[in-house]
């Protein structure tokens, strides 16, 4: 059983914030069928460890708040943790191939789930709410965050960092 100290609780808490922070700092690309989050980058952490899954979660939860769609709360925020438990489970730390397959969790799991609510809440095309809010996911995640998360898993401070461990992980 793991303990949750409070560098982890802290670790957990700034992560889900700087979410909340990236996602609202331009909130106008954030809602509706067209969706740009590019905090949605940060999902890429839960290929490295379980503690941001929770972090995710809860930042979405935080964002959907804001959201005009009320639904969103528990569908957007539902299709995030559908996308982070695998990313976390399939993960091989240090495989590139492996966190591009990871970051298109998030890219099927928001397309077609935040489809359905667009679908069924704003009476959207249902196909072209998958195409158009996978795109968004498709840049923000597999685009940006595999390239910056690539890159940062060189820097071993840093992934001492976001493991929460001290040490450096297995390739």
């Amino acid at each position: 059983m793991e303990i949750f100290n409070a560098r982890r609780i802290a670790r957990i808490g700034v992560t889900a914030a700087l979410y909340v922070v990236i996602t609202l700092a331009v909130p106008v690309l954030a809602y509706n069928d067209i969706q740009f989050r590019f905090a949605e980058a940060l999902m890429l952490l839960c290929f490295f460890n379980k503690d941001y899954i929770f972090a995710m979660t809860v930042g979405c939860f935080i964002v959907n708040l804001f959201s005009p769609m009320k639904l969103d709360i528990l569908v957007g925020t539902s299709a995030t943790l559908v996308a982070a438990i695998p990313m976390y489970l399939l993960r091989k730390e240090g495989s590139l191939p492996r966190m591009i397959i990871c970051s298109l969790f998030p890219v099927i799991s928001n397309g077609f789930i935040v489809a359905a609510e667009l679908y069924f809440t704003a009476g959207l095309p249902y196909w072209l709410s998958v195409c158009t809010v996978a795109l968004g996911e498709f840049v923000c995640v597999t685009v940006l965050g595999v390239v910056l998360f690539s890159q940062l898993q060189r820097n071993k401070s840093f992934m001492r960092m976001i493991n929460g461990t001290g040490k450096q992980p297995v390739s």
